[in-house]
């Protein structure tokens, strides 16, 4: 009995999330534009990899979800100080996702 409520009481946040919908439903998408334009990602993302900096956007087998290009965006954030809220993580995610990812739109 108590292994099948400790895998209830574990499979409970599991569920919720799969019944919440796609992660970018909801994001503001000129805000995820404007704060990407604000924070200078692309300069960095060039710094970092060279060219045009797209290719940061494919490192192999590491961002192979949308809540892994969340949590990135999430890093990023608190990697350069940056201080973006919950709700900003997700926008810039949105747009990354519309732009490069295409995670939400393979359903």
């Amino acid at each position: 009995m108590k292994m099948l409520v400790a895998t209830l009481a574990l499979g409970a946040p599991l569920l919720a999330a799969a019944q919440a919908g796609p992660l970018f439903k909801d994001a503001d998408i000129a805000l995820g534009e404007k704060l990407i334009a604000e924070h200078k990602c692309t300069a960095c993302h060039i710094r970092r990899v060279g060219g045009d900096g797209s290719a940061i956007y494919r490192p192999q087998g590491r961002i192979n979800t949308a809540g892994a290009l969340r949590g990135m965006v999430d890093y990023c954030s608190t990697e350069l100080n940056l201080g973006l809220f919950p709700e900003e993580v997700t926008a810039v995610a949105a747009v990354l996702d519309r732009d490069h990812y295409r995670f939400e739109h393979k359903r």
